[in-house]
């Protein structure tokens, strides 16, 4: 049985997203403030959180930032705040979803499926069962050899190109800006700026998607940065 953690300071609410998840056959708790909640997202061993952004004491923001630092589970957001600076706020900081209230708690349980059904499948092909070798959605990328295949064809790849590959494989779903790419592959003291970056996803694409200008893998998140979609 899955273990959801709810993270809502309206006790209706959370009630109700509690009483759909159940009767979807999840097991779920629910903390109704910012510090509860952190504490137990970290202390305990959950498949998803559902998080809301606006609660007491420790915001949503705050809660994803650091749940992301050690865990890779599905976090999907939820708030009565529309504006896009903060869709892009929180899946920058890795939240895998985000969904503007009010909305259908049918809908939601159909997200929470989803990804949980994403996520498992992630973790069974995924670097866990063969840290040399990591499986996503028809790409392999062998690590000893440093050789990447799409649909089991190899793909010629430089050594930055490859690093950033495995880079962003080895962090699915999650949101990375240019500046930190930049500095997580090329290294503060390397030549060049954050449009080095754009030039290398550009011919990444090129060479792994099957339409580079609708990429399927690497995608832009704008005015923030790039994720590997898994």
């Amino acid at each position: 049985m899955k273990r959801i953690l709810i993270v809502e300071d309206e006790q209706v609410i959370g009630e109700v997203q509690k009483d759909y998840l159940e009767a979807a056959g999840c097991a779920v708790d629910i903390a109704s403030s910012g510090d509860a909640g952190l504490k137990l997202a970290l202390e305990e061993d959950y498949d998803l959180i559902v998080l809301d952004l606006m609660l007491p004491k420790v915001d949503g923001f705050e809660i994803c930032r650091q749940v992301r630092e050690t865990k890779n589970i599905p976090i999907l957001m939820v708030s009565a705040r529309k504006e896009d600076i903060d869709k892009i706020r929180g899946l920058g900081l890795g939240a895998d979803d985000y969904m503007t209230k009010p909305f259908s708690v049918a809908e939601l349980v159909a997200r929470v499926k989803a990804h949980l059904t994403r996520y498992d499948r992630l973790t069974a092909s995924g670097p866990t069962k063969r840290p040399e070798e990591i499986r996503l959605r028809g790409i392999r990328i062998d690590k000893p050899s440093r050789k990447a295949f799409v649909n089991e064809r190899e793909v010629a790849l430089t050594s930055k190109e490859y690093d950033l590959l495995l880079f962003l494989a080895l962090h699915p779903n999650r949101v990375f800006g240019k500046d930190e790419l930049f500095e997580k592959i090329w290294g503060l003291d390397a030549v060049g700026d954050t449009a080095t970056v754009t030039v290398f996803i550009s011919k990444l694409r090129e060479k792994i998607e099957a339409d580079p200008s609708r990429p399927q893998y690497i995608e832009t998140i704008w005015g923030v940065g790039y994720r590997f979609n898994v």
